[in-house]
C-alpha cells in the first residue's frame, strides 16, 4: 500500500459548546513512531477515541490504511491495534486465557490462536506468568499485558495511550524495548506519552497540540533547533513584587509563573550570563530563592515555551 497509514483532515469534535478538537490535519507514514503530546485536556484522548472508531467526529476526514473511517471502520480495525490507559483485561483470567479470549474476538482460532498467543507471551517477556490471574500482577505486568492484548492479529498500526503510566522504572524500561523492537520490526506505532524524555528517545516525529490544535509538528531535533532555548526555572521563599518581576524580565523572557507568583520560567538564549546574573542576585538575597535550575534546550524546553509549562507539572 501506498500512501500515509493514517491521514486525518480538518479533525473537528465538539461536545455541546465545547470544542475539544478544533481542525487538526497530519500523516502518519508507514514506519513511523509518531508521538502526540500535549497537557490534559489538548485533545489526545479524543483523537485516539476517533481513530479508534469510538467517537464520531463532527467534521473532516480520516482515513486509515487508505480506507475512510467514516465507512470502513470495521476493515480499519482488521489493522489496527490499540493498547488504552486504562487496563482492558479480565482481572480473574490468567494472562493465556485473557490473551485465547480477545484473540476469538478478533476472529482467530485453532492452532494459528495457540500460536499468536504463545508468540505475543514471548514478545512482552511473559512466558513464565502465562497461566497466573491477572488480577495479581503488578502495574508493569498489566501494561505488557495490555501491549500483547493489542498485538495479537499482528496489526500493521499500533496506538499507544501512555503505556508507561503508574509503573516502576525497571518495568518502563522493558515496555519501552519492547516498543521500540515493534516498531524496527516494521509496526507503525502511534504514541502518547506525559513523559517527554520518552517521545524524545523513541519518536522520529512529534505533533505538539494544545487546546485542541497542533502548534507544532516536526522531528525533535527539528523542534529544539527551531524552537528551543535555555530555560531556568526557579522558586522563591516569598512572593515576587513588581521589582523583582521587572529583574526576572530584564535577565529573560517570562514564559509562565504561578498564582502566587513563587515560581517562573524565564527563557532565554544566553544561558550562561543569565545564571551568573542569577547566582550573583542570590548571593545578595539568600533567604529569597528556593531553588534554581537549569534547562539546556531540549524537546522539554520546547513544550514549556509553547504551553508555559511541562507536560507533568
Amino acid at each position: 500500500m501506498s500512501g500515509p497509514i493514517i491521514q486525518v483532515e480538518d479533525l473537528r469534535k465538539k461536545y455541546g459548546s465545547s470544542e475539544a478538537v478544533r481542525g487538526i490535519s497530519f500523516q502518519v507514514h508507514r514506519g513511523d513512531f509518531f508521538g502526540l503530546l500535549g497537557p490534559n485536556g489538548a485533545g489526545k484522548t479524543t483523537i485516539i477515541g476517533i481513530l479508534a472508531g469510538w467517537i464520531e467526529p463532527t467534521g473532516g476526514r480520516v482515513e486509515i490504511l487508505g480506507m475512510d473511517l467514516s465507512s470502513g471502520t470495521r476493515e480499519a480495525k482488521k489493522k489496527m491495534g490499540l493498547v488504552p490507559q486504562g487496563f482492558a483485561f479480565y482481572p480473574t483470567l490468567t494472562a493465556r486465557e485473557n490473551l485465547s479470549f480477545f484473540g476469538k474476538l478478533y476472529g482467530l482460532k485453532g492452532r494459528y490462536l495457540e500460536e499468536r498467543v504463545t508468540h505475543v507471551l514471548g514478545i512482552v517477556s511473559m512466558e513464565d506468568r502465562a497461566d497466573q490471574a491477572a488480577g495479581t500482577f503488578s502495574n508493569g505486568m498489566k501494561r505488557r499485558l495490555n501491549i500483547a492484548i493489542g498485538l495479537l492479529h499482528e496489526p500493521t498500526l499500533l496506538i499507544l495511550d501512555e503505556p508507561t503510566n503508574g509503573v516502576d522504572l525497571q518495568s518502563r524500561n522493558d515496555i519501552l524495548e519492547t516498543i521500540k523492537r515493534l516498531n524496527l520490526d516494521g509496526v507503525t506505532i502511534l504514541y502518547t506519552t506525559h513523559y517527554i524524555e520518552e517521545a524524545e528517545d523513541l519518536c522520529n516525529r512529534v505533533a505538539i497540540l494544545d487546546l485542541g490544535k497542533i502548534i507544532a509538528l516536526d522531528t525533535p531535533r527539528g523542534l529544539t533547533q527551531s524552537l528551543g532555548k535555555g530555560i531556568i526555572q526557579i522558586e522563591f521563599n516569598e512572593a515576587m513584587d513588581e521589582g523583582l518581576l521587572r529583574k526576572m524580565e530584564r535577565i529573560g523572557s517570562v514564559l509562565w509563573m504561578d498564582e502566587k507568583k513563587r515560581r517562573v520560567h524565564l527563557e532565554t538564549d544566553q544561558t550562561a550570563s543569565a545564571l551568573s546574573q542569577l547566582l550573583q542576585y542570590k548571593e545578595e538575597r539568600k533567604a529569597l530563592f528556593k531553588s534554581l535550575d537549569m534547562m539546556e534546550p531540549s524537546l522539554k524546553t520546547v513544550l514549556i515555551r509553547l504551553i508555559g509549562r511541562s507536560l507533568r507539572d
